[in-house]
């Protein structure tokens, strides 16, 4: 991202939960859109819970494919809490974090996924 102010950085426009509660689609106005799904964001979810207390203190989250959004909570003008299917719902998803997660939602994936396997642990 950009080195700028908080001014600078899109900021969304629309957050859609799709049917089901199965994904979150969010578009920013400078027409970046992502879909994130409930599983990903679970698992990336900026709670310490899942990102520790600190740098290398992360925690692989596995189990979580079937996990669902089943509601959005709107924190002040800067985030969202998002209230997951398995009861979780301690992380703020920032503005910064959302768009974060979008722009690197691939390599993010793929390094969960390597983790998964590297522990042994499965996505069911």
């Amino acid at each position: 991202m950009p080195n700028g102010t908080e001014e600078d950085r899109p900021w969304p426009e629309e957050l859609r939960l799709r049917p089901g509660g199965r994904a979150l689609a969010v578009l920013f106005d400078n027409g970046e859109h992502y879909e994130l799904t409930a599983e990903f964001l679970r698992v990336e979810s900026p709670s310490a819970e899942v990102k520790g207390h600190g740098k290398g203190q992360e925690i692989t989250v596995p189990g979580k494919r079937n996990v669902t959004i089943h509601h959005i909570e709107p924190v002040g003008n800067y985030a969202v809490r998002l209230v997951f299917s398995d009861g979780h719902m301690t992380g703020l998803f920032s503005w910064t974090y959302l768009l974060k997660l979008g722009r690197d939602q691939p390599s993010l994936w793929q390094a969960y996924l390597d983790r998964l396997r590297d522990e042994g642990l499965s996505r069911d």
